[in-house]
């Protein structure tokens, strides 16, 4: 399993969401569970599985979930592994 599958995954169990019904376009928007409850949720798992911190500035700058691949990259997370 490559990193992106382990992030699908995460988000899948944290809003209660098949992973068939997610794609890198999907946000708080299209999932009905992402609210900022659960979005600080998925946060702390992320934060858990890949032994990272992100900043205020970046919890705040998702849309959707390109950009947290975008912020796991910028803290050298390899999605491709």
């Amino acid at each position: 399993m490559n990193m992106s599958d382990k992030l699908y995954n995460i988000i899948s169990r944290v809003f209660s969401v098949s992973i068939d019904d997610i794609s890198d376009d999907s946000g708080p928007e299209d999932v009905e569970r992402w609210d900022s409850f659960n979005a600080l949720v998925l946060v702390d798992e992320l934060e858990s599985e890949f032994s990272i911190q992100f900043t205020v500035a970046e919890i705040t700058d998702v849309f959707k979930i390109s950009d947290i691949k975008r912020h796991l990259r910028n803290h050298g997370v390899n999605l491709d592994e």
